[in-house]
Order: structure tokens, then sequence, then C-alpha cells
């Protein structure tokens, strides 16, 4: 009898391929489960932390003492407040009458916070409430900071994830330690909850719906917002391209292209007609072209970097020139817009292609090596399971991005507005830039990873690592003037950040800083309450300053900075002509219809 015949090498049960399609179905359903948020990464970064901290014996006592300095603070807080306060009782304090006297050795408040603003809460004993809470966010800091031996991005994300727990537990987010609330609840006899429960129950309801928020139906695209009168002159599968109608009996020869980022429609730019930016710039006599990207969708999903470049930047440039022959071009664009116009002028200037008159960034990053708080969500981990899931989708929805800029303004975007709107009853008032906020986009699966890959992760444009037609592309090859604008309280592209381009290009560089945040500091129009900006020319291959020290030493200016940066366009143009005509049938860019075009009406 035959022995049978025993197999050499054991058979494949599960192909490689097989079994990266495994992993990537259940990361993705692992990414649905937790919103896109990596537990890999939540585990390590605790436990890296958790353990360092085990064995600091000497961060523990600073923490032990810090938190002994906090309990008698609070102690001698409660005590003096009670023996000054107690006479008139919580009423006083609710009913709005004068503050009690203060103690004659005030007690240290750790940190100022804008959600404890009412007076109210310097009376006890929501004093005593507050200064716990404070306390403890002040504590959570330092326990969570300089622990030695723990990864940075861990550190950085354990201290965001507390900062973030903590904040659900302020006594400002619920009725019976609020004493704003408390007071209008007795005021009001409880009407405040009634209009509150009706607004959660509608919020609720549009939520399960799908539905888009209410004020997406009261300002009206192309009517009320996206209004400036002008024309379609072209159209690919990614993009439209505008050209505004003239408004002024001559123009400035040289055009004025803006490239708006895609993860948002292009009107931010073109809001109600008092605050339009375009608006503003065809009546000063500029003509300006805007591209209006595609909201794309599942075939869109293999779309990369390099197709925006080419069907995007460039075929805007080409349609520009055949419309208005012979001119160069002042391109601007707008935080990711305007990383892809810098790649796309850089490349430019590489094959010595001089179309371009001048460059101009709003909170536009060039070099990524210090992001902001954004960089929190972009690892390997979190990168892994995007991947996965927008290889499931072949897109990321609109309310993955959202979620991210929940947690990083979640006093703004949740906390206040819940107190606002369900507690206090008060619904915000209607605005153009939250109608705008709400009408939100998708971004292509490969175009997302090409650019969280090479720029965020790996920052190849500043490293001249950033290739474009498989040739890389340098900042410091660009001789036109630029013109850069960053916000003050930017949480998507802090300011320091956009200031960087002084490190990757010795062209001349005007920089301007303005308050406020990344959209509302972009949209700045004349007349608007409350706005100053800063601004410093660095001539041609004139020498660096610090970005602590520039902010030191740029004079202050009242008003808008948009008067500034039209100035600055009309010294790089020509003297003003004629009006070019709408579109060029005969170059083969008819005239295809109204703006504000089709793109930016896909939901």
């Amino acid at each position: 009898m035959r022995s049978p015949k025993i197999p050499t090498r054991p058979q494949a049960i599960v192909s490689e391929q097989a079994a990266r399609l495994l992993d990537q179905k259940f990361q993705a359903s692992v990414a649905k489960l937790t919103g896109s948020q990596s537990p890999a990464l939540n585990t390590m970064a605790f436990f890296d932390w958790a353990i360092h901290l085990l064995v600091s014996p000497g961060k523990q006592l600073v923490l032990a003492q810090l938190a002994q300095q906090h309990l008698q603070q609070l102690q001698s807080l409660a005590i003096e407040s009670t023996a000054l306060g107690m006479e008139t009782g919580m009423s006083k304090a609710l009913r709005g009458n004068q503050p009690s006297p203060e103690p004659s050795e005030p007690i240290p408040v750790p940190i100022s916070d804008r959600r404890f603003k009412d007076p109210a809460w310097s009376q006890f004993p929501f004093n005593v409430m507050q200064q716990a809470y404070l306390m403890q966010e002040k504590w959570w800091q330092e326990a969570t900071r300089d622990v030695r031996g723990v990864d940075p991005h861990h550190s950085e994300w354990v201290s965001f994830a507390a900062h973030q727990w903590l904040s659900m537990f302020s006594p400002s987010n619920f009725m019976w330690s609020n004493p704003t609330v408390l007071k209008r609840t007795m005021q009001e006899s409880g009407a405040n909850l009634q209009r509150g429960m009706r607004n959660m129950m509608e919020d609720t309801q549009r939520q399960l719906a799908h539905a888009p928020p209410a004020i997406s139906e009261e300002f009206q695209i192309g009517k009320d917002i996206a209004a400036t009168p002008g024309k379609v002159v072209f159209r690919n599968n990614l993009m439209e391209l505008i050209q505004y109608t003239p408004t002024t009996k001559q123009v400035r020869p040289e055009p004025v292209l803006i490239v708006p980022a895609w993860i948002m429609k292009y009107y931010i730019l073109d809001l109600s007609p008092h605050n339009s930016m375009i608006k503003y710039l065809v009546d000063q006599g500029h003509t300006v072209f805007a591209i209006s990207w595609k909201n794309p969708g599942l075939a869109e999903h293999n779309l990369g970097m390099e197709d925006y470049l080419e069907r995007g930047l460039f075929a805007a440039i080409d349609a520009i020139n055949a419309i208005v022959p012979d001119k160069k071009i002042h391109a601007t664009g707008y935080c990711l817009g305007g990383t892809l116009l810098s790649i796309g002028a850089a490349a430019m200037a590489r094959d010595d292609d001089d179309r371009l008159a001048s460059m101009t960034l709003f909170a536009a990053q060039t070099d990524f090596s210090e992001p902001g708080e954004l960089a929190l969500f972009i690892d390997e981990s979190q990168l892994n399971l995007l991947e996965a899931q927008m290889a499931e989708t072949g897109y990321l929805d609109s309310n993955q991005m959202a979620a991210a800029f929940v947690w990083l303004r979640s006093f703004d975007l949740v906390w206040s507005r819940m107190v606002n709107e369900y507690l206090l009853g008060d619904r915000a008032r209607s605005m153009d830039l939250m109608a705008w906020n709400a009408d939100s986009t998708r971004m292509p699966a490969r175009m997302h990873t090409d650019y969280l890959r090479q720029m965020f992760l790996h920052n190849d444009l500043a490293r001249g690592k950033y290739l474009v037609g498989g040739r890389p592309v340098v900042l410091n090859d660009l001789k036109l003037p630029i013109y850069v604008v960053g916000t003050e309280s930017d949480h998507v592209a802090p300011w320091k950040s956009v200031y960087k381009i002084h490190l990757l290009s010795d062209a001349e560089i005007t920089f301007v800083l303005t308050n406020s945040g990344h959209n509302a500091g972009i949209v700045s129009e004349p007349g608007h309450a409350r706005r100053h900006f800063r601004e410093v020319t660095r001539e041609h291959n004139g020498k660096y300053m610090a970005a602590d020290e520039w902010a030191q030493n740029a004079p202050v200016t009242e008003g808008s900075w948009w008067l500034s940066w039209d100035k600055w366009l009309n010294a790089r143009s020509g003297e003003p002509t004629a009006p070019p005509a709408m579109g060029a049938a005969k170059g083969g860019y008819p005239v295809l219809e109204d703006a504000p075009g089709l793109y930016v009406l896909e939901r």
C-alpha cells in the first residue's frame, strides 16, 4: 500500500489580495463605528502617556502639589464666599442684583474663559463650581504635557482628548448649574425651555431625514448668495469657470483668477452683495474669473491632485488666455486652493511659463511641518481607517470632514449652540456665512489621500519632493510678487504655518495678518466693524524675520485688508482699458449659461 504524498508547502487558504480586501472592509466598519477615529491611536497614545507618567515620580509630585494647591484655593473661596454672600442667597444672584463685596484677598483665577462671562458666575455657589471646573482643566493640562519620554503626537492627542471630555461636563452646559439659564427660566417661567425643546426636535427631525439645516432655505444660491452676475464660460468633469460681468466702463487689463478649496463651495468669496469679495473686485475695475469645483461622487473617486492641477488650475488659465489674450493673470488661491495654486505656479516657473502676473494666497499653507491642531487627526493609523472607508464609498463624505472641525471647535459648534438654542431658547441669527458652511462638499478618495500623505504626512512641497509631470517643483523658483494673508485665530491654517512661505521663496512677499478666523478673517469687507490687520512687505531676496518678531514690529491698520490688496493689485497692473468680451466662442470657450452654474448646486 502506497503512503499518501505529503505536500511540500501548505496550500494557501486565502490569497493576499483577498486578505487585504478583508482587512479593508473590516477597518471600514471600524471607521463607521468610531467616526473615523482610530482606536489604535487612542489606545497607544493613552498607554504611552500613562506608562511614562507612572515612571515619572517628579511629575507626580508636581501634580500632587498642584492638586493640593487647588483644593486649598477652592476651600478658601467657598468659605469666604459663604461668609460674604450667604445672606443674599442664590436667589439674589439669579435676580441679577449687584454682586456681593469681593473678598479682601481675591482668589486667583487659574484661567479665563468666555463661557463664564456672565457676572452671576462670581456669586456663590456658581463661583465655586466655576473654579472647581477650571482647576480641573488646568490640572489635566499640566498632567498631559511635558511628561518625559512620551511621543509628542501622543502627548498632544491625550491633552486634546482630555480637554474635549472635560468640556462636556462644564457647569455652563447644564441648566441647574448655569446661572444665566436659571435666571432666564425664572424670568420667562420656563418658556425658554419650551422653545429650546422645539428647536431640538426640529434639528433632530432634519438630521434623521438627512435634510439640510433650515438656514439653507433662507439663503438661495443665485438669488441671495452667489448672486454676482456672470457667465459660465468653460466646463469639464471637474470644474466650471465663471467670468463675472464688468460693472465699470474700464477695467485693469490683467484678470484675476480665484482658485477656491475643493473642500468648500466657491461662494465663500461671493456671499451677500455687501460682503462679496468677487463683487468688490468687479466694482473696483477688475476682470474676475472663479473656479467652481464639481461636488464629486463615486464616478470621480480616482481623480487625484494631478487632475486638479491639469483639469482645474491649468485648464482655467488656458481658458482665460483665450478670453483675455496676451495678458498675465493675478492668480489667487484660498486654503487648499492656495496650496494647489502654489504647486501649479512653481511648476509653471520651473517650465519658464510666465503667464502669471502675481500670486495671492488666503490662509493657505505651503509648509506643513507645523499645521496646527488639524495634525491631531492625521497620522498613519488615522489615514489607514480613512482610506479603508473611502475605498467603500469612493469619496470622503462631508459629515466626516465636519466631525474633525466640530472636535477642534467644540465650544463654538456644539456646547455654546446647545446652551443658546436648547436651554436659552435663542436661535442663532441667520447669516449668509452659516448658510455657506452648511452647504458642504465631498472629496475624491484618491485626491484626499494624495493631499494628506504628500502634504501633511511627508511635507513634500516644502522639502522639494513634490512631483508635477514626474519632476519636482520648488517654490524658490517663483520670482513673481506674492501677497499672503493669514488670520490670527485660524484653526485650519495657523498663521505662523502660513508665514513659513518666507522660508521657501526669495520672491517679494507682502504678508498680511488680519484678526478673526479662517473664514471670517478673509470675508472682511470694508465697513466691517472691529477689523484690523498688520502688513509688511519683504523685498526680493530680503532678510528673514521670525514670525513672533514680525508680529511685534508690524504696524496695525484699522479696517479691511481688502483695500490694501486692491491697491497692491493695481500697482502691479496696467492702465485701465475696455472690458473683454464674455467668453470666446471662436476660441472654444462659448458662454454656457448664467452664473453661478450647475456644479455649485450639487448636493
